[in-house]
């Protein structure tokens, strides 16, 4: 099983990066997937969710409006567009996946850093 995130960096306040996860080793289709990121000193906090039925989102009241994510069940991927990108955003973000029908698979990317910072 492996999730392997890019297109994390340094990034100006007001920019935009999208993030993507590569998923593979297990049914893509039967996963919720979800981005987590953790800054310095915080703990791990849930970012964005994206079900493995009908696709519906849920996103952290602090990225909403904001952030989008998105899936391709097709290409194994799930990304994560951010925009309008603050200092407060600047974290390790984590690609997730957990199996709908039981808690017992859960997976986890390795990071991918992402800097917010003039």
């Amino acid at each position: 099983v492996q999730l392997v995130e890019s297109g994390g960096g340094l990034v100006q306040p007001g920019g935009s990066l999208t993030l993507s996860c590569a998923a593979s080793g297990f049914t893509f289709s039967n996963y919720d997937m979800n981005w987590y990121r953790q800054a310095p000193g915080k703990e791990r906090e849930l970012v964005a969710q994206i079900r493995s039925i009908a696709g519906s989102t849920h996103y952290a009241a602090s990225v909403k409006g904001r952030f989008t994510i998105s899936r391709d069940n097709a290409k194994n991927t799930v990304d994560l567009r951010m925009y309008s990108l603050k200092p407060e955003d600047t974290a390790v973000y984590y690609c997730n996946a957990r199996n709908r029908f039981t808690t017992a698979y859960v997976y986890w990317g390795q990071g991918t850093q992402v800097t917010v910072s003039s």
